[in-house]
């Protein structure tokens, strides 16, 4: 990340050496997991804190953005009432997928069912440490998501908590998806959870991570994170997340996929909530004949900020990405996606594209969409592009000549405007999430 020379170097406010050191205390981990949180620790103090100056941040204005309002994460268990605040979301996902954890601030409260999981190992992270130490010694925070990457991605690998570990032993095919979720109740407001996927080679699976906040619009909070996915050669893997944090959170997170020799990704983002988000998703094309399906669903009421920065990266030959992030805006929300295909020299045969597309629902609200390339072979085939646009008023006076009111002319047209990325999700119940979602944003006034 380029900085500016008066961008402050030392760790957030409330997040100081002191509060460090005593939150390292509070934990039971073995030592080279608390020497890697030192190491990130570092690298925080020596990372510069982001500007308007940086060209990856002057779209999103974080000024407002207090860190002394926070500290780290507490090592408590979450009350019976945020326990429970999460129960009906527990029994929608129980309904339609095969076993799921979920942790309530950080904390965890329900656990998976050993004998749904087909073979896998579905743990939180801090049994994961004590179980399965050789996995997350390789491939926590080390090869995908690392301390190195910016300010962010230095700040929660230091201070991290709760979390998932989904790992597939080679050819094992975990039949029936799995699920977790990450919620903030009204007594918590910083989460620091981590997600960890690893499938080796053959392996198959489905994992759906829902986020969630018990309160609407409460005190502010915060949430920093992280996902690693590493797929070996010939694996499939679906992946689904729904961001669907309330309108008080500060929503920071960086994601990667790297994808070995003839794996299969698809990866399907719901972007519903936070008051700011600011989100690095990135899929890493490693191993020849490596593909990946990235979908993506924003849409944004009220002030809503959602800052989206995919990038598809090849670097094996006869690799295939094919990315569609679509977005609704009203009010006086915004949202900015800025894409890149990066095609390494080696990477012949390459086939990637993205797209995005925004549908203006207001006056107000704004939509900045930046694809880009960077290719560096020269047998490629790499397409893009972005649109931005209000409602057609041709299509909305067709729909009133035939009595359909304004208003539900205007639902069916948003409906049918996300009705292709839709068609691309091979999961009914999350179709249905997604198309939900976007109903009742389109109804709030």
């Amino acid at each position: 990340m380029t900085s500016s020379p008066s961008a402050t170097t030392a760790a957030p406010a409330g997040f100081t050496e002191d509060v460090f050191e005593a939150f390292l205390k509070g934990r039971d981990e073995p030592g080279w997991l608390v020497d890697r949180r030192r190491e990130a620790f570092a690298r925080l103090q020596a990372s510069a804190w982001p500007t308007l100056r940086d060209e990856e941040w002057r779209r999103t204005d974080i000024r407002a953005f207090k860190p002394a309002d926070f500290g780290p994460p507490a090592v408590v268990e979450p009350s019976a009432a945020a326990r429970a605040a999460f129960d009906p979301l527990w029994e929608d996902l129980s309904s339609h997928y095969a076993t799921g954890v979920s942790h309530v601030d950080g904390a965890v409260v329900r656990a998976p069912d050993p004998s749904r999981l087909g073979g896998a190992v579905f743990v939180d992270l801090a049994t994961a440490a004590k179980e399965h130490p050789e996995i997350l010694r390789e491939h926590l925070l080390t090869n995908v998501v690392q301390p190195t990457d910016d300010v962010m991605a230095a700040w929660h690998a230091a201070f991290w908590n709760g979390g998932t570990l989904l790992y597939v032993p080679k050819g094992v095919k975990v039949e029936l998806p799995l699920f977790s979720i990450n919620g903030l109740s009204a007594e918590g407001r910083v989460d620091f959870g981590h997600t960890l996927v690893v499938l080796e080679e053959g392996a198959e699976a489905t994992l759906v991570r829902e986020t969630a906040s018990a309160a609407r619009g409460g005190a502010p909070a915060l949430h920093v994170g992280a996902l690693e996915v590493v797929q070996k050669d010939r694996s499939r893997l679906q992946l689904v997340n729904i961001q669907n944090w309330d309108d008080a959170t500060w929503h920071f997170t960086r994601e990667r996929a790297v994808i070995g020799a003839d794996a299969s990704l698809q990866w399907t983002v719901g972007a519903l909530g936070s008051r700011l988000s600011k989100v690095n998703q990135e899929v890493v094309l490693a191993g020849k004949g490596a593909s990946a399906q990235v979908n993506g669903v924003m849409f944004t009421t009220g002030k809503q900020h959602l800052a989206y920065f995919t990038r598809q990266d090849h670097q094996a030959p006869h690799t295939t990405s094919d990315l569609l992030y679509k977005g609704g805006l009203k009010d006086g929300s915004r949202i900015v996606w800025r894409g890149m295909i990066r095609v390494e020299q080696d990477a012949q045969r390459t086939d990637a594209y993205q797209k995005n597309d925004n549908l203006i629902l207001s006056d107000s609200s704004r939509a900045d969409s930046i694809p880009g390339l960077e290719i560096e072979a020269n047998d490629v085939r790499c397409t893009h592009g972005a649109t931005a646009g209000p409602v057609d008023e041709e299509m909305v006076f067709l729909c009133q000549a035939r009595g359909i009111p304004r208003e539900t002319a205007v639902r069916l047209i948003v409906e049918g405007f996300f009705a292709n990325v839709y068609d691309r999700i091979t999961l009914d119940p999350v179709r249905e999430t997604l198309a939900d979602a976007v109903a009742a944003k389109l109804g709030e006034s």
